[in-house]
């Protein structure tokens, strides 16, 4: 068999994006309008090898010893022509058949990137610039994929269309079937004199900056869009969309719940008992925190307005502050004494045991809360 492997200059190995390389390479320098009448023969024999590996069913008969593009070979046992069962289908119920040649400009994909923020950033939003790594349209040849100065042409194979027909012999008698045009990969038209900057694709890879408005009450898994900001498209096609995935980093101080802010304040026993005020450094700089007289472990204050700016909607969530009252584990002679005189005219020195149901931890409560118990 003829070994067209060797015709394209690739291992028997090779990706297909490695088949597709070479045999546009090989297209652009042996094309009769390049290479005139005496590459016309190598040509044609390009065109074949790039026909038979670029299809994986063809290729798959190949490495197993059949020609699919000789006489007798291909899929169906040989109904004449390398016409099989294949053909037939899509002849009959068009499978695929090409209406048109297909266009160069094509819309590019979308590029995702991440970004980590703060919680004041989540908070209160914020404008962030970013560095990305995208294609853009190369500005050698503005997208159209050929040398300044030269076009693209008509492509003499499929004169235009896209697409080559050729009939064929079945037990069914003479059936024309459709195909991509080889020469020119669909498209139509060749580009004679590839860009130099861009072989040819119309685009170019590029670092640039964009900027992202991100707005208060975004959440870690938030995506903001940035529409055409993505990838050029081949053939200097429309850019698809940039999306901006939040990554919000954890606090030393607020634990995030929704939109709601949550905290512990430790409190000594006796402002706990006397009640006093304290200044407590929050997001909005420091705020004052009334403390009751009497104020028990585990009470939540509640700042109105002091959490999270919603998405949405506007207005903020609250800040939970929940009071941690300390006990002293070692006192002076005098403190001792004292408390011991406030117990015996609280009548405490030896209090009944009364037991009462456990009470959780704040985050267990927390927890509880959010699930529904």
């Amino acid at each position: 068999m003829t070994d067209y492997y060797e015709i394209l200059g690739v291992p028997r190995d090779a990706t297909p994006e490695q088949i597709k390389k070479a045999y546009r390479k090989l297209a652009r320098t042996l094309h009769p309008d390049v290479a005139g009448a005496e590459g016309e023969e190598r040509f044609k024999d390009v065109a074949r090898a790039y026909e038979v590996l670029s299809s994986p069913e063809k290729r798959q008969q190949y490495d197993m010893g059949v020609d699919p593009s000789a006489p007798g070979g291909g899929a169906g046992g040989g109904f004449g022509n390398g016409f099989g069962f294949q053909d037939i289908f899509e002849t009959f119920f068009g499978g695929g058949q090409p209406t048109g040649p297909v266009p160069r400009a094509r819309r590019g994909n979308d590029s995702l990137v991440r970004l980590d923020i703060d919680l004041a950033e989540a908070t209160f939003g914020v404008k962030r610039e970013l560095q990305v790594d995208t294609a853009v349209v190369c500005s050698t040849c503005t997208g159209d994929g050929a040398r300044p100065g030269t076009t693209s042409r008509t492509c003499d194979a499929c004169h235009g269309r896209g697409s080559v027909q050729r009939v064929a012999r079945s037990f069914l008698g003479q059936v024309m079937t459709t195909a991509p045009c080889s020469a020119c990969g669909g498209f139509g038209t060749v580009i004679p004199e590839p860009c130099p900057d861009c072989s040819g694709e119309g685009r170019v890879r590029s670092r640039r900056t964009v900027t992202v408005n991100v707005p208060a009450g975004v959440d870690t898994g938030t995506r903001i869009k940035l529409s055409a900001q993505g990838e050029t498209g081949p053939g200097g096609g429309p850019a698809g969309d940039l999306y901006v995935e939040i990554r919000e980093k954890p606090h030393d101080t607020f634990v995030r719940r929704g939109d709601d802010l949550h905290c512990t304040l430790p409190v000594p026993m006796t402002a706990a008992a006397l009640g006093t005020v304290l200044e407590l450094d929050t997001l909005d700089g420091a705020q004052e925190i009334d403390i009751r007289p009497g104020t028990q472990p585990g009470q939540v204050v509640t700042l109105k307005g002091l959490g999270v700016g919603h998405l949405h909607n506007g207005g903020r969530g609250d800040l939970n502050v929940h009071i941690e009252v300390q006990v002293p584990t070692s006192l002076t002679d005098e403190q001792t004494d004292l408390l011991s005189k406030l117990a015996a005219l609280r009548g405490e020195e030896r209090p009944e045991p009364r037991l009462a149901a456990a009470h959780p931890g704040v985050f267990s409560r927390l927890r509880d809360k959010f699930s529904g118990r």
